[in-house]
């Protein structure tokens, strides 16, 4: 019936953490919890959005995916579970579609608008094909960050600043910690239930924002590079470099150096 796809524990998947143990209305406490963080986190992504306008679109999509997540894991439904994922799909889709240089472009792809097209199909299609098996999504979507990971080796490699092979070591620090935290849970579940920790898909959600708020500069700083060859793009922290916790963005600067 289609009422039953909104019921709680509706979903193919189900995570470490025990359902409704501290609350009758939220099925997972902690993992709902965290996602809000996801959500908060991202709130702070417009400071390098001043660069450019078209990711405006990319800022919806990912506040979309903060609120999905929240509503996945407080409900544990099959709906639940397809906003979360289609909505980072998405989110992905339009990255790639603004962001992804023309320089790595299949051969036949002669614009920026022939790529959105690409795009746009090959995200309907992969949108279509996750409803095949809803418990596999997850998976493909991480394997995502491995090409993510390549591009940004091959960018590192024609670039001599300093400060951008810091940020992306940071980058990956988080990726890696959080990835762990993923696998982690899916897999060593017993062994957390056993010692009463099962909280590890609950840092995933903090410690994956975290790998993203580095990731948007980084990408930024790149498509400057290709887009705004009059600009020099500057990575920045604030408040200030010498704060523990910092929010990074970019700073244009006249005139353009080679990286």
């Amino acid at each position: 019936a289609m009422p039953s796809i909104f019921s709680y524990q509706s979903a193919e998947v189900d995570w470490c953490e025990g359902n409704f143990e501290r609350s009758p209305v939220i099925a997972e406490y902690y993992n709902t919890v965290n996602a809000t963080t996801l959500f908060s986190l991202l709130l702070l992504t417009p400071l390098n959005f001043l660069v450019l306008e078209e990711p405006a679109w990319l800022q919806l999509c990912l506040l979309l995916a903060g609120i999905f997540s929240m509503y996945f894991h407080m409900t544990l439904s099959y709906v639940g579970q397809l906003l979360d994922e289609l909505s980072i799909l998405w989110s992905l889709a339009v990255a790639y579609a603004f962001w992804y240089p023309k320089v790595y472009f299949p051969r036949f792809i002669k614009s920026r608008q022939h790529f959105f097209w690409l795009s746009g199909a090959t995200t309907v299609v992969t949108t279509l094909m996750s409803f095949v098996k809803p418990a596999l999504n997850a998976y493909a979507l991480n394997c995502i960050a491995l090409h993510l990971l390549y591009l940004t080796w091959r960018e590192l490699k024609k670039c001599q600043d300093r400060r951008v092979h810091r940020m992306a070591a940071v980058m990956v620090m988080w990726w890696v910690l959080a990835i762990s935290s993923w696998l982690s849970d899916r897999w060593l579940c017993g062994l957390w239930q056993a010692i009463n920790f099962p909280y590890f898909h609950s840092f995933w959600h903090v410690l994956i924002a975290l790998s993203l708020l580095y990731l948007c500069p980084l990408v930024i700083y790149f498509d400057v590079n290709y887009e705004m060859p009059s600009f020099r793009p500057k990575l920045g922290y604030w408040p200030s470099d010498s704060w523990p916790i910092v929010v990074p963005y970019i700073a244009l600067e006249e005139p353009h150096k080679q990286c």
